[in-house]
């Protein structure tokens, strides 16, 4: 006859309660790693459908193509390992074209910047081409063995040097300065110590590639506040003036920031008196 071990009820219940218990728990864990991929690709999900709204604003371009040139410069990769080359199919895809006379860098004025070319239309930026729009402001990045775009999770901006946005932006500035031409201006931050850091885009990459003759002057635009620290006189601008090629003029002029958003609200004023 089979003799079975006695169990007292009292460890029948809490081993009953143990085994419920863990059942629980790896339900819940199971739910939240369905919660946390479904939430993963909602956001993968909005790249796209901003990408393509923005680029349906530009006459002229097949956009579910510039979407798939755009894609195959990151997708399956190190998200730290995507050089500014990668993206060249891209910007062949969408050619930037002069504006002589009309064109704006900046560096640390990004808002009052594109506040004052969205209401007037003096001057552009490179966030103002197809190429600089459908991506301002964005975060996005691929994944080794992936074939998916990722808008979470991605290296932030000095996190490595090859990131993919960096490199995006590094590639379409070079792209934007090199066609650059006639007199340029620059707006510039006058509430730092050093508005032209050698760090920026604007001192690594743009100013590197105003040449002359194509390019005959630059004009900089010392934005100013109460706070101001600097003027046109900071060691920073005389390091600029050095890196420009020669033949190439250069003016600086202090204007406060309350001048230029004066400015953008009155478009009747012409441009030349903003500054």
């Amino acid at each position: 006859m089979e003799h079975r071990e006695y169990r007292p009820p009292e460890k029948r219940r809490r081993r009953r309660c143990i085994i419920l218990s863990v059942v629980a728990l790896l339900l819940l864990l199971i739910i939240v790693a369905v919660v946390l991929g479904l939430s993963l690709r909602q956001n993968t999900n909005k790249l796209k459908p901003t990408f393509i709204a923005r680029c349906q604003e530009f006459k002229g371009y097949d956009c579910e193509k510039m979407w798939d040139v755009f894609e195959q410069a990151y997708v399956g990769r190190d998200p730290c390992d995507v050089p500014m080359e990668a993206y060249d199919p891209f910007i062949a895809a969408a050619p930037l074209k002069p504006a002589c006379n009309r064109m704006m860098f900046w560096s640390k004025t990004k808002n009052l910047v594109h506040d004052f070319t969205e209401k007037r239309d003096c001057y552009v930026t490179v966030e103002d081409s197809l190429l600089g729009s459908v991506l301002d402001g964005l975060t996005w990045c691929g994944k080794e063995g992936s074939s998916e775009t990722f808008t979470t999770g991605c290296p932030r901006w000095t996190d490595c040097v090859n990131n993919t946005v960096r490199s995006f932006w590094n590639r379409v500035s070079t792209a934007f300065a090199d066609v650059a031409c006639g007199d340029v201006t620059a707006m510039l931050n006058g509430s730092i110590v050093t508005p032209f850091h050698p760090a920026s885009i604007f001192a690594s990459i743009e100013v590197k590639r105003f040449d002359y003759p194509r390019v005959q002057s630059l004009n900089v635009v010392l934005v100013t506040q109460k706070k101001t620290v600097t003027n046109c006189t900071n060691a920073s601008l005389k390091d600029l003036q050095k890196e420009l090629d020669q033949g190439i003029t250069y003016n600086c002029e202090e204007v406060t920031e309350t001048q230029i958003q004066d400015c953008s609200s009155h478009p009747e004023k012409p441009c030349g008196a903003c500054w």
